[in-house]
């Protein structure tokens, strides 16, 4: 079979509806003709992390694709990308022209899949809990621009924000933002373990298995009110340790559709349509990785060591030896097809030079070889993660101005570590939020950064970033985005490194692949259908 097809206009992507859900077990098997998804994401409870389907803790894109089917929120993005349009809510709009008052008008009818209605103090609730418990994850950090939060009748929410935020409808479409039931969910501690309920398109169960998650059944909620129609009665997500696992399975007819991640040998199999029992569909993504550091740690304390790096890394090469079509250099952490992005790292490094790393490191007392350790993820970004890291390493160590090992450890482990500082310098990639520049800058660049990064900047944190929010039309933002941007070249805190594209395999009988993924990763399982081979 050979069908390749681009899809989605290549504009700002998009965060996906939300769902609902009744938390429990399941075989996770393929049963009343439900259509199986593979996914090689894994969905652990451990102690450091021990609720990661609550929506006030979990911040990964794994975890966010169970939540997107589980759980409604006030606003959603449309199927064909672009604004956010309502979803739980009947309407949202500012109502002053500061973009400080936003309000909200709940759809009527409105239940929790138990069957309780869902009233405006249900949403102050869940936002205020999310705020209130303030998880390490640093997800919290997506709703800070709220000030109070206020309901009006059953129906009404009004939102006062501390500053301007345009991009608060977007934040509102986000799982931090899903309505949760109180009887459900502690206002003061977080929900453990794999339970999701909500109001949305599908009701949820899990196949659990000691501390993991294998497999997660979403069967279509009757009483779902919002702006989601459902090609299917139900799907099984089922999760594989590794893309060759999950290639196997889709060949004998295991599951019928493959997402994130495949190897890239897998991607280059299906696009050359060599397999015959899978096609492949790739379509716009904004998914970026890129180098962080613990900038109050002793080996990349000096601005110098971090920019020397950012003067070596050879981007060109990672991609070709490693990720070929599938990725294009970064030189910035904002994408390439993002309103305000700057190629701010190229404007200032250039292409890649030992020599004027050496005198970075020269002029700034560095000796040399500088030792430190590269850590990575083992299976959160797909298997070819280490490749990438060896590349990395070879390319500092032949510089003959580093001594670098590196380290994998899978992201149960790493994302722990990484959160309590043990790492001096580590890989991480990023699923945006939303589709904004913001979304690739306040993040890691903010107070309450995703990465605890003890890095700051005053005029991004307390300036531009504020400045940048206050602009409605994103445009006339780009100058101040350009300034952040400029700002992280200088100080270095993070490196980028390419971003890419995203790929779904599916088997012939498949309809709705192009609309599986929007361009932030967000699964869209309810546009899977069965039909006839296209």
């Amino acid at each position: 079979m050979n069908r390749k097809t681009l899809v989605l206009p290549a504009v700002a992507g998009l965060l996906t509806p939300i769902l609902a859900a009744c938390g429990g077990s399941d075989d996770g098997g393929k049963s009343d003709d439900a259509i199986t998804v593979g996914t090689t994401d894994q969905f652990v409870a451990t102690s450091d992390a021990p609720a990661p389907l609550d929506p006030a803790f979990a911040y990964d894109v794994g975890s966010w694709n169970i939540l997107r089917q589980t759980q409604q929120t006030l606003m959603t993005q449309p199927k064909g990308e672009g604004q956010p349009v309502p979803e739980a809510a009947e309407s949202c709009a500012f109502t002053d022209s500061g973009n400080e008052r936003y309000v909200c008008k709940l759809r009527d009818g409105l239940k929790f899949s138990n069957g309780d209605e869902i009233t405006a103090a249900d949403v102050k609730y869940s936002i205020e809990r999310v705020l209130h418990i303030n998880a390490d994850t640093g997800v919290a950090a997506l709703l800070n621009t709220i000030d109070t939060v206020e309901t009006q009748g059953a129906r009404d929410i009004v939102f006062h924000l501390k500053t301007a935020d345009a991009t608060f409808p977007f934040k509102l479409s986000t799982p931090p933002s899903s309505i949760v039931d109180p009887k459900l969910y502690p206002k003061d501690s977080l929900r453990k373990g794999f339970n999701v309920d909500g109001s949305g398109p599908y009701t949820f169960k899990g196949t659990i298995a000691g501390d993991a998650m294998s497999a997660a059944t979403f069967t279509k909620n009757p009483s779902y009110k919002g702006s989601v129609t459902l090609s299917n009665q139900k799907v099984v997500l089922r999760s594989y340790k590794t893309a060759d696992q999950m290639g196997v399975a889709i060949d004998k007819g295991d599951i019928d559709v493959m997402t994130r991640n495949m190897s890239p040998a897998q991607i280059q199999k299906l696009d050359a349509g060599s397999d015959k029992n899978a096609a492949i569909v790739d379509m716009p993504g904004m998914e970026i990785r890129y180098l962080a550091f613990n900038t109050d740690a002793p080996t990349v304390k000096s601005k110098a060591v971090r920019q020397a790096m950012a003067q070596l890394i050879n981007r060109d090469e990672i991609i070709s030896k490693v990720y070929g079509t599938q990725a294009a250099p970064l030189y910035s952490l904002v994408p390439a097809s993002l309103t305000g992005h700057s190629n701010s790292f190229f404007n200032k490094y250039g292409p890649p030079s030992a020599d004027k790393a050496r005198d970075l490191l020269t002029r700034a007392g560095i000796t040399t070889p500088v030792k430190l350790t590269l850590h990575y993820t083992t299976d959160h970004y797909g298997s070819a993660t280490k490749q990438e890291f060896e590349i990395l390493q070879q390319q500092l160590n032949g510089s003959g101005l580093f001594d670098v090992t590196i380290q994998g450890a899978p992201w149960a482990k790493f994302r722990p570590a990484e959160l309590k500082g043990e790492y001096d310098a580590f890989g991480m990639g990023w699923f945006p939020d939303f589709p904004d520049a913001d979304n690739f800058l306040a993040p890691f660049l903010d107070k309450d950064n995703v990465l605890k990064s003890p890095y700051t900047n005053t005029s991004v944190q307390r300036t531009w970033i504020p400045e940048s929010r206050r602009e409605a039309d994103r445009l006339d933002a780009a100058k101040t985005l350009t300034e952040i941007q400029d700002a992280v070249a200088e100080d270095v805190p993070l490196i980028p490194l390419w971003q890419g594209k995203q790929y779904v395999a599916a088997r012939d009988d498949i309809t709705g692949i192009s609309y599986a993924l929007n361009s932030t990763s967000t699964l869209q399982l309810w546009e899977l259908g069965r039909g006839v081979s296209s």
